[in-house]
């Protein structure tokens, strides 16, 4: 007999109470809820060991993300996290109070112009953030082998593509 979890007893209730229920729908739906809510809380683990927020790693993912010299003007950054200006500079100050960022004029001649830029302390608190979440979602996927991975990633690749359209 197959290894059973919490998906198969919720799908045996609502089989039971809805007919029409497709109980391999259901499954796959509950199953990767669970695994979202897993990675999620993978995530706040990350994060609540490193004392960073959530909105402030995601101010840092940015900058990394747009590769060396790690830097972008402010509406730049504003746009690639989807704030206004506003927003995005009440969430910049704490973040260089930090030391994690720092804004620096671009243009010696034009002072309106900033860039923000990721500082060396930066750098270290996205490795250790990123570094605990992807041990953790390594841990999750070692219940699969490497084929196992593939099949899984191109099968959600195909879901993903369908949610898209």
């Amino acid at each position: 007999m197959a290894m059973r979890d919490k998906a198969d007893d919720h799908v045996d209730v609502w089989v039971g109470e809805l007919d029409w229920l497709d109980p391999v729908q259901e499954a796959i739906i509950v199953r990767l809820s669970v695994l979202g809510r897993y990675l999620t809380q993978a995530r706040r683990n990350a994060l609540a060991a490193g004392d960073l927020a959530y909105w402030q790693f995601k101010v840092l993912l940015m900058l990394r993300r747009g590769g060396p010299p790690y830097q972008a003007s402010p509406s730049e950054l504003a746009d690639r996290l989807g704030l206004t200006r506003g927003a995005l500079s009440a969430r910049l100050q704490p973040i260089e109070t930090a030391g994690l960022i720092e804004r620096t004029g671009a243009d010696p001649t034009d002072r309106r112009r900033v860039r923000v830029t990721l500082t060396e302390s930066g750098h270290r608190a996205f490795e250790q953030h990123i570094g605990a979440e992807y041990r953790a979602e390594t841990a999750l996927l070692a219940a699969l082998d490497p084929d196992e991975r593939r099949t899984l990633a191109d099968l959600l690749r195909r879901l993903v593509l369908a949610a898209q359209e």
